[in-house]
């Protein structure tokens, strides 16, 4: 070990910053929204600060670092399988997978082939179809069609570069919902919502030298594992159950989304 070095895994220290809010999540339009979508009270962003050089290409190191910081284990919050109650992490993690998420969207005009393959009408109501299901989702319009049924015949509308995008797994997350989901007639609460978050959590800037604005953060989804098994974000794995860490290198920052489905709050 390099003298100076501190002795713990790759050198990074986290801090808790409970005073960051998200506002994207705490709107009362955003909340009414999730209410509906069975995600109220089961979806939650908090923020960390780090001391070192995030290098992208020693993101495990990083994200195991994280589990281990005793300034990380008493403030990270998940869903108990048991209680359905909010929790810390109250195990050693053992093992991590982070998987690389691209993020270069920067307008919502990504979704404008919606309108263009008559999934969504001009008006913006979401094309019906016969009832299906893609377990567990029932699916009862173009659009879930087009998030879920691999040989539906628009799917290939979003290529797979473009629904590894964060913006579309966002969106796709906030149209499938929890449990209990309401669906939407009409696509613009996804959208609003779903631009909401990314901006509040993605951090941008404009390159001095063109001028442009440029995505700074590097994203991934996140999975922990304890002796046991899986433990972050969930014992269970679900599509709709996730955890994405969105490291801002300028600021030194990690905002975590987290989301554990099941059924929302309703009142």
């Amino acid at each position: 070990m390099a003298a100076g070095e501190p002795g713990n895994l790759g050198g990074y220290y986290f801090r808790f910053l409970p005073q960051k809010t998200f506002q994207s999540l705490s709107t009362r339009e955003t909340t009414s929204r999730l209410r509906q979508w069975s995600m109220l009270g089961r979806i939650q962003a908090q923020a960390f600060g780090f001391d070192q050089k995030f290098q992208a290409y020693r993101k495990d190191d990083f994200v195991m670092a994280f589990f281990k910081d005793p300034n990380v284990i008493p403030n990270l919050k998940l869903i108990s399988d048991s209680s359905g109650q909010w929790i810390t992490l109250g195990t050693e993690v053992k093992k991590i997978e982070a998987i690389n998420v691209p993020c270069t969207q920067l307008s919502m005009s990504f979704f404008n082939r919606l309108y263009d393959e008559n999934i969504v009408r001009d008006s913006g109501h979401i094309v019906k179809c016969l009832d299906s299901f893609c377990d567990p989702f029932l699916i009862s319009d173009e659009l879930r069609k087009v998030l879920l049924v691999e040989d539906s015949e628009k799917y290939e509308v979003f290529s797979q570069p473009d629904r590894e995008e964060f913006l579309f797994c966002l969106f796709k997350h906030l149209c499938l919902g929890g449990a209990l989901c309401q669906y939407e007639d009409v696509l613009n609460p996804y959208l609003e919502t779903t631009k909401l978050i990314y901006k509040d959590l993605v951090s941008v800037r404009k390159n001095p030298q063109t001028k442009k604005i440029q995505i700074t953060s590097s994203i991934f989804k996140v999975t922990a594992y304890d002796s046991v098994g899986m433990c972050y974000p969930s014992t269970k794995s679900h599509e709709q159950t996730f955890s994405y860490f969105i490291v801002d290198p300028i600021k030194r920052h990690v905002h975590v989304l987290y989301h554990c489905y099941g059924v929302g709050e309703m009142s």
